[in-house]
C-alpha cells in the first residue's frame, strides 16, 4: 500500500463530500459520477469518495489514493471502477487540483454528434477554444466504455491535454480546475451551457452560425469567473451544510 500524504483538515474533507452532493443537486450526477480533490499537502495523492451514489456521500466516505489510484489505507472500502480518470489527470496536469466525472444528459449528445460544444455564454467561457472528445474505440476497439485502468486513464488525460473539459464519446465528460470550487463550477456550467446550446440551435435558422464566445472573449471572461464562481460555491455549499450539518 502507498503511504498516506498525511492528515487533511476536516473541513476540506467535508468539502469533498459536499461537492458530490452539490453536483447531484444541480443535476450533473445522479446515481453515478464522482468528484475528487488533490491532497492539499501531497501532490501525489488525491481524495475521493468510496463507490457510492454522490447524493449519499458523507465525510466518512472519503478515501485517499495515490496517482496510480491505489488506496493508501489497506482497510479502505471499495472504490469507483473509473477512479483512474482522476489519478492520471493529476499525474499529467500539475495545475489541476480537482476533477469531476459525470454523465450529465445535455452534454452527452455533443460527444456523439458532429456539432461541437461551444461556449454560449460568459459563465461557460472556459469552453471557448474547443472541447476535445475522447473516443475509447480509437485506442482499444470494443470495450465496456469504462476508463477502468491506468492506461485508459492516461489516454483520456492525453486527449484532455491542457483543456478544462473533455467529452467522452457515448459516455460523459470530465471537468477539472485549479481548485475543488472551480472544478465543480465548471462541471455545473458545462451542463448548463449544453442546454443553452441545444436551445439556441433549435432557434437558429438553417445554416445560421451561433454567435458564441470567440476564443479571445473566452480567455478574458474566464478570469473573473475564477473568483466570482466562488459566489455560486458559497450558495451551494451552504445548502448542503443546512441539510447535513457539516
Amino acid at each position: 500500500m502507498p503511504d498516506s500524504g498525511g492528515p487533511v483538515a476536516p473541513e476540506r474533507i467535508a468539502d469533498v463530500a459536499a461537492a458530490a452532493r452539490i453536483l447531484a443537486a444541480r443535476g450533473v450526477v445522479d446515481g453515478f459520477g464522482h468528484v475528487s480533490m488533490r491532497h492539499p499537502n501531497a501532490p501525489g495523492r488525491y481524495l475521493m469518495s468510496r463507490a457510492l451514489a454522490p447524493a449519499l456521500v458523507t465525510p466518512e466516505d472519503i478515501v485517499e489514493y495515490d496517482l496510480d489510484s491505489e488506496e493508501c489505507d489497506p482497510d479502505a472500502p471499495k472504490g469507483f471502477l473509473e477512479r483512474f480518470i482522476h489519478g492520471q489527470i493529476y499525474a499529467a496536469r500539475p495545475d489541476v487540483n480537482a476533477v469531476v466525472h459525470s454523465h450529465s444528459p445535455s452534454v452527452i449528445p455533443f460527444g456523439i454528434a458532429k456539432a461541437p460544444m461551444q461556449a454560449c455564454f460568459h459563465n461557460a467561457a472556459f469552453l471557448a477554444g474547443g472541447v476535445p472528445v475522447f473516443d475509447i474505440w480509437k485506442h482499444y476497439g470494443a470495450t465496456d466504455m469504462l476508463v477502468s485502468d491506468n492506461d485508459k486513464g492516461e489516454k483520456l488525460a492525453e486527449c484532455l491535454a491542457d483543456r478544462p473539459v473533455a467529452l467522452m464519446r457515448a459516455h460523459g465528460s470530465v471537468a477539472c480546475g485549479s481548485s475543488l470550487e472551480v472544478a465543480v463550477f465548471r462541471a455545473v456550467y458545462t451542463e448548463v451551457n449544453a442546454r443553452v446550446q441545444h436551445w439556441a440551435g433549435a432557434l437558429a435558422q438553417e445554416g445560421e452560425d451561433l454567435a458564441v464566445l470567440r476564443d479571445e472573449e473566452g480567455v478574458l471572461a474566464d478570469v473573473p469567473n475564477q473568483t466570482a464562481g466562488m459566489r455560486a460555491w458559497d450558495l451551494w455549499r451552504r445548502e448542503i451544510r443546512d441539510e447535513t450539518g457539516w
